[in-house]
C-alpha cells in the first residue's frame, strides 16, 4: 500500500493521538485560518472593511481547501508558512468574490499569523496536558491511599536506607504532578494572548483604528490582548516549554523509580501486564518497563528541546532572523512528547501491580540492619549518644560477620539488653513501627491535589 511518507512508526508510542492533531499540518494551517478569519471579522466590526466582505474571507478560511504538499514547498522559498498560505487564501477567497480578497490579512504580519495561529494550537494543547494531569492526580491520589501503610525498604544511593511505605513514594509522584498543574495555572494568562503588531510592531497600517481592531481581534480569538507585541520577546513560549520540561522530568522521576523496582533483584512494583506488553523478541520470560521507558525517554529528550528554545531568547530588534525559525517545530514537539509521557503515566499509575510480600523480604535483606537507627536513637537517650551509636555500629559488623540477624545479636549483647527488653526490640526491628511521619505526607500530598480541584 501505498502511503504518505512520514515519521509515523514511533508516534503511537511517544505521542497521544490528540496531541499530535493539534501539530499536525491541518492543525497548524487551520489555526492560521482561524486568525485571518478572526482578523475580518475584527475589522469589519470597527468598520475597516465592510461586513459584506466576511463571509467570503470565513468560507475560504478551512484548511481542506489547500494543498499542504504544495504549501511545503512554497515555504522553502518564501522563509515562513504564513506567506504562502496568506497568497493561497487569496486565490481561493477571489473564485467566488474578487472584492473580498483585497481585505485579507489587512495591517497584519506574517508572524502575527504564525504566533497567533501557535497560540490558538498552545491553548487546546494545555486543555489535553491539564486533563490528563488532572486525571493521572487522582489516579495516584488513590494509589497513595491505597499503599498509605505499605512498608518498603527507603533507598539512597541506590543502598537500602530505613524504612518507608509505597504509598510515601507515591505521594511524592503525585506532589510533583499537583505543583505541576498549578504552574499550568499561573502561565495561562501570559501565554494566551494575541501577537498582533503588524509589519515592525506598531500596527501603523491600520493609523487610529489600530487599537479597537486589536482588542475586537483578541475578543474574537478570545485571547488577552497583551501590552503589547511580542514578535522577538519569546519569555511566554520559553515559560511554557519550561513547565513542560518540568513535568517530563517529573514524569522521568516515576518511571525511574519504577523500572528500578520492577527489576528482578527487587521485583515489588510493576507496570500493569498485557497480552504482548514488554516482551523480548528472543526471550520468552522477559517482562520490560515499557511504558517507563517513554517517561524516561521524554525527560532525556525535552532538556535538549528546551535548550533550542533559551537559546532563540535573545532575538534582532523587530523580527528575528534564523532564532524564531528554530522554535517553529521545537515548542510543538516538545507538547508531543509529554503528551505521550503523560499517556504512558497514566496506564503505569492506574494499573500498578504491587507485591507487599516481596517489600516485607526485601526490607529483611540486610537482616535488620535497616533498623539500626531506630534502636540506636532510643538507645542514645538512655546512655548517650556517642556511645549508642558506637555499641551498635560494632553489633551491625558482628552480624554480618556472624551473618546472624541484627535482633539476634542484640538480644546476645548485656550493655544492649540491660537497657532495652526484649519487647522493645522486637518493637524497634519491626519495619512497621519505623515510618514516622509517612501517613502524614501521603495526607498532605493527597489534600493538596484535592485543594487544587476545589
Amino acid at each position: 500500500m501505498n502511503q504518505r511518507p512520514g515519521n509515523q512508526l514511533f508516534d503511537a508510542y511517544f505521542t497521544a493521538r490528540d496531541m499530535r492533531e493539534v501539530f499536525c499540518d491541518q492543525g497548524r494551517v487551520q489555526a492560521m485560518l482561524d486568525f485571518e478569519a478572526a482578523l475580518a471579522r475584527a475589522e469589519a466590526r470597527v468598520g475597516l472593511i465592510p461586513q459584506t466582505a466576511v463571509a467570503s474571507i470565513e468560507a475560504a478560511c478551512l484548511s481542506e481547501h489547500y494543498d499542504f504538499a504544495a504549501l511545503g514547498e512554497a515555504i522553502a522559498t518564501a522563509g515562513n508558512s504564513a506567506i504562502p498560505l496568506v497568497k493561497a487564501l487569496g486565490k481561493q477567497i477571489a473564485k467566488s468574490d474578487a472584492e473580498a480578497e483585497r481585505y485579507v490579512h489587512l495591517g497584519a504580519t506574517s508572524q502575527d499569523v504564525m504566533d497567533t495561529g501557535l497560540v490558538l494550537q498552545l491553548r487546546r494543547a494545555l486543555e489535553l496536558i491539564e486533563a490528563d494531569l488532572a486525571q493521572l492526580g487522582e489516579t495516584l491520589a488513590t494509589q497513595a491511599w491505597r499503599y498509605v501503610a505499605t512498608p518498603m525498604a527507603g533507598r539512597t544511593w541506590l543502598q537500602h536506607a530505613t524504612p518507608v511505605t509505597l504509598g510515601m513514594k507515591i505521594a511524592g509522584w503525585l506532589g510533583a504532578v499537583t505543583r505541576s498543574r498549578q504552574r499550568l495555572l499561573e502561565l495561562k494568562p501570559r501565554l494566551l494572548v494575541l501577537q498582533f503588531g503588524g509589519a515592525s510592531g506598531t500596527l501603523a497600517a491600520l493609523g487610529e483604528q489600530a487599537m479597537p481592531i486589536a482588542e475586537a481581534l483578541a475578543a474574537e480569538l478570545q485571547l488577552t490582548l497583551p501590552e503589547q507585541p511580542w514578535h522577538t520577546q519569546r519569555d511566554r513560549l520559553v515559560e511554557f516549554g519550561a513547565v513542560l520540561g518540568l513535568i517530563a522530568g517529573s514524569l522521568g522521576k516515576l518511571g525511574r523509580d519504577i523500572s528500578l523496582l520492577m527489576q528482578t533483584e527487587a521485583g515489588e512494583v510493576f507496570e500493569p501486564s498485557a497480552p504482548g506488553k514488554g516482551g523480548s523478541s528472543t526471550m520468552p520470560h522477559k517482562r520490560n518497563p515499557v511504558g517507563a521507558a517513554v517517561l524516561i525517554g521524554t525527560a532525556t529528550r525535552v532538556p535538549g528541546l528546551l535548550s533550542t528554545l533559551f537559546s532563540a531568547m535573545p532575538q534582532e530588534h523587530e523580527r528575528s532572523l534564523g532564532l524564531w525559525h528554530a522554535e517553529w517545530e521545537t515548542l510543538p514537539e516538545i507538547c508531543c512528547l509529554v503528551s505521550g509521557s503523560l499517556q504512558q503515566a497514566l496506564l503505569v499509575a492506574d494499573g500498578l501491580e504491587v507485591d507487599a510480600d516481596r517489600m516485607t523480604r526485601n526490607l529483611d535483606l540486610t537482616q535488620g540492619l535497616v533498623l539500626a537507627e531506630a534502636v540506636s536513637i532510643v538507645l542514645a537517650q538512655r546512655v548517650g549518644r556517642d556511645t549508642a551509636h558506637h555499641l551498635l555500629e560494632q553489633c551491625c559488623k558482628r552480624a554480618v560477620a556472624e551473618q546472624r540477624h541484627l535482633r539476634a545479636v542484640l538480644g546476645d549483647e548485656p550493655q544492649v539488653t540491660a537497657e532495652l527488653s526484649d519487647a522493645e526490640l522486637d518493637r524497634l526491628l519491626d519495619p512497621a513501627h519505623y515510618l514516622g511521619q509517612a501517613h502524614t505526607w501521603v495526607e498532605r500530598a493527597v489534600a493538596e491535589h484535592f485543594a487544587l480541584i476545589a
